[in-house]
């Protein structure tokens, strides 16, 4: 195993859950199918993420058309008892609001949150 596979290089910080809503939020009318590829996971992967989220009450889908519509809650707390007492929109705004800054690229359309 040469020093660029080995195990510690593999990790990271946020879950594949973390990502998809953090895409979501981002662009709440994006394809499953390019949220997919913007990871780099598999379209089922990232359906079966999005029916989890759903299911805890972090988003809402709604059709319109021939699209998804996402909606976030923000307020629904972290599942870790650890993080519990923060609300997932702690970690929306974290990641949302660094992109939002004038050094940073330009961010997809945000999503509807409710507070």
């Amino acid at each position: 195993m040469s020093s660029s596979t080995t195990r510690g290089d593999q990790w990271t910080f946020l879950t594949n859950h973390a990502r998809v809503l953090l895409w979501l939020a981002r662009d709440p009318e994006v394809r499953l199918r390019d949220v997919a590829a913007g990871i780099g996971i598999t379209e089922r992967s990232v359906q079966i993420i999005v029916a989890d989220l759903e299911a805890a009450g972090y988003l809402t889908r709604t059709r319109v058309g021939r699209r998804n519509h996402y909606t976030i809650d923000a307020s629904v707390a972290l599942r870790h008892p650890l993080e519990a007492d923060h609300p997932v929109g702690d970690l929306l705004g974290a990641f949302l609001h660094r992109e939002d800054t004038p050094d940073a690229a330009p961010a997809e359309p945000e999503a509807t949150v409710r507070p």
